[in-house]
């Protein structure tokens, strides 16, 4: 299952982005990996709070949440492509980021 969709990256960021070998974009796939996970966590103890009846405080605020800007999703509740950050979008989106958390 995982082995044809981090064939697809290699592919991808092989073609694309430039990299010679994986330990070019091993570092960016891990942080993405991790954001995922972190999403999915967080949606599960989410979920079992409010089944509890209790509030659930997320560790990131919404706009830096996986859904917002990875997989935002449309009032169908399927994958919105057209608002879904890549690109030079997204580098728009995380460098002023990078560069108040490094000041």
């Amino acid at each position: 299952m995982f082995e044809q969709a981090f064939k697809n990256i290699d592919d991808v960021l092989r073609k694309e982005a430039g990299c010679t070998t994986e330990l070019d974009y091993t570092e960016p796939t891990s942080w993405l990996l991790f954001l995922k996970y972190l999403d999915a966590l967080e949606q599960d103890k989410a979920d079992e709070a409010k089944l509890e009846g209790k509030r659930y405080s997320f560790i990131l605020d919404k706009p830096f949440r996986w859904e917002s800007w990875a997989a935002p999703k449309g009032r169908d509740g399927k994958l919105d492509h057209n608002i879904a950050l890549t690109g030079s979008d997204l580098t728009d989106f995380v460098n002023p980021r990078i560069q108040v958390a490094s000041a």
